[in-house]
């Protein structure tokens, strides 16, 4: 990013130490193409007006971001989840059993599956749910669980051991942020743990994030993710986050919509 107005960089390094979690001044002068004394003005600015906490070698949000409903996640991104989505449910074959995760990619998916023949699907999320209630073709099993209103899933020690009892193929998970490094950044800690008992009972393991999502932490819940994961995002994914995915053995898949997806190379 090329050098801006200083208050407008200040309000970006809010924002971005507010949706992708702690602000590091040697990132932030990359970014920016200042120096680091530079930003160190701007995060002394920032933290001087209540608005930053420093920490040591950067700093961080007051007031992390707020999670989403999944009414308000619904509404994002369409055309991107719906490649993503297609995409995925043309890797689904038939007399397999795959696990769906909460959220709203996940759901544009399980809309992708109402025609598919000879599956077993289980989910713990109402939108998964909601749209295989009348799939004459599929056989639905819900995970139960404590009721989450904002994921609209199921988490919790029932759900958890409701997993035990099952293998699958596939799973494919949602995601609040993914990062090359971390994994999954979840919400709360029931939700990521639940992701990481997911992954580890599958054969194969798919998060669907669209671009947007790749390199933000904005809470503090991680799920670890097993070797040879793949990505699948949307086609507008900036290729540094895609460099960062695939230089640690992620697969990364770009779906475009209405086309073939292509790979990077």
């Amino acid at each position: 990013m090329p050098t801006t107005g200083s208050r407008a960089r200040r309000e970006e390094i809010l924002r971005l130490a507010t949706t992708t979690g702690p602000a590091d001044v040697a990132e932030l002068s990359r970014r920016f193409g200042v120096t680091a004394s530079t930003i160190r003005r701007d995060l002394a600015r920032l933290t001087a007006d209540g608005r930053l906490a420093r920490t040591y070698g950067g700093a961080m949000a007051l007031h992390p971001a707020a999670e989403p409903s999944l009414r308000e996640r619904a509404g994002e991104a369409h055309a991107e989840k719906r490649a993503i989505a297609r995409w995925a449910a043309a890797r689904v074959r038939p007399g397999e059993t795959v696990l769906l995760d909460a959220g709203s990619t996940v759901g544009a998916l399980a809309r992708e599956l109402r025609t598919a023949r000879d599956l077993t699907v289980a989910t713990i999320g109402l939108t998964a749910l909601n749209a295989l209630a009348d799939a004459d073709t599929v056989r639905v099993e819900c995970l139960g669980g404590t009721w989450r209103p904002l994921s609209q899933g199921f988490v919790g020690p029932l759900t958890e051991a409701a997993l035990e009892r099952m293998t699958f193929d596939r799973v494919f998970l949602s995601a609040d942020g993914v990062t090359a490094d971390g994994g999954i950044c979840d919400a709360e800690l029931r939700q990521s743990r639940l992701k990481e008992l997911m992954a580890r009972r599958a054969r194969r393991t798919y998060v669907l994030a669209h671009a947007a999502k790749l390199g933000r932490a904005p809470f503090h819940a991680w799920a670890a993710l097993p070797p040879g994961w793949t990505l699948v995002t949307d086609a507008s994914a900036a290729a540094a986050d895609v460099a960062a995915f695939t230089a640690r053995g992620v697969r990364v898949v770009l779906a475009e919509p209405a086309e073939e997806p292509r790979q990077p190379s």
